[in-house]
């Protein structure tokens, strides 16, 4: 596909070298000053270096060439992985005054995102993302992809065990232990059940209460509103407080209402105590929000009923 001439137009913005850019590259030849230039943009522009010329946008290798006055085929007889690239990113560290990510800068980075982003985005990429910006920031050439990913998922698990110990600390002993026996094994069922068996949603291997506490209202009745106004007085009788997830951003506290739907209570179980009253008393908050506005609706559809089937007046005498 043609790029448009304002494509065209960025990519030459960007990739064209500064007189700076330029003078770095002077002294070297053919292969190796175009491989060096790349290299060198490439890391102004994204603080990392590429990892082959696979991550080269299209037309960048052109417009540095250009720059340089050599051939863009120079590129195919650089060597990526040999001693010279290697001389070649050390020498440009120093002039971006970057270093190579060390333990220590791993720790600090996943204290970081710990204590920030992965706070309030449980998801992996966007911590990632928070991560290359962080790096980039600091000065640190940011680690193999693997151990990228080991810093975010290190990240990722702190800060959740630091948001539930922060909510479990809100919990009384005694709404503790009633959130815990929700997912009790009953006596005379198999406490030992797969961990991971079956999604839950309520189903014959949910305990009474958690079951009755996640079914779906039926059609518009008495009936109905009685018996969601139970679900609601069971919810309420666990003595959540108020303030329970202050501070809790809104994603966080919807990804663990919809773990805790989700999941069946032998999986639950399974999970430390913190985590596992974390995710079901985040089920507890908001299936009170919904009752009490599924009460409404369903006074409101069935006033609506009763008016419509209420035989005609027949008006004034």
């Amino acid at each position: 596909m043609t790029r448009r001439k304002s494509d065209l137009h960025e990519l030459a913005e960007r990739w064209t070298l500064s007189e700076e850019e330029r003078e770095l590259a002077a002294g070297k030849r053919g292969a190796t000053r175009l491989g060096f230039a790349v290299l060198l943009k490439f890391h102004t522009l994204y603080g990392r270096f590429p990892h082959g010329p696979s991550e080269l946008p299209d037309g960048a290798v052109a417009c540095v060439a250009r720059r340089l006055h050599v051939p863009a085929s120079d590129l195919d007889s650089y060597n990526w992985t040999g001693r010279t690239a290697e001389y070649h990113r050390a020498q440009i560290r120093g002039h971006r005054r970057f270093r190579e990510c060390t333990v220590a800068d791993a720790k600090e980075l996943t204290g970081y995102l710990a204590g920030t982003v992965a706070r309030e985005e449980r998801t992996p990429e966007r911590v990632r993302e928070e991560l290359m910006r962080r790096c980039r920031a600091e000065g640190v050439e940011p680690p193999t992809p693997g151990r990228c990913d080991r810093i975010v998922a290190a990240a990722l698990h702190a800060a959740e065990e630091a948001l539930t110990a922060q909510v479990c600390s809100r919990l009384s002993p005694e709404s503790t232990q009633r959130i815990v026996s929700l997912v009790a094994a009953r006596a005379g069922r198999n406490a030992a059940a797969a961990p991971g068996a079956g999604p839950a949603g309520p189903s014959q291997n949910d305990p009474p209460l958690l079951k009755t506490i996640k079914e779906a209202p039926g059609a518009a009745s008495l009936q109905t509103i009685l018996a969601e106004a139970d679900r609601l007085l069971a919810v309420r009788s666990i003595g959540l407080p108020p303030d329970l997830f202050t501070g809790i951003a809104p994603p966080v506290l919807a990804g663990w209402r919809t773990r805790a739907a989700a999941e069946a209570p032998s999986l639950l179980r399974t999970h430390p105590v913190p985590l596992r009253v974390t995710l079901l008393a985040a089920l507890l908050h908001t299936r009170e929000r919904e009752l009490t506005d599924t009460l409404a609706d369903l006074v409101i559809s069935l006033s609506g009923l009763l008016r419509a089937a209420a035989p005609p007046s027949d008006g004034p005498r």
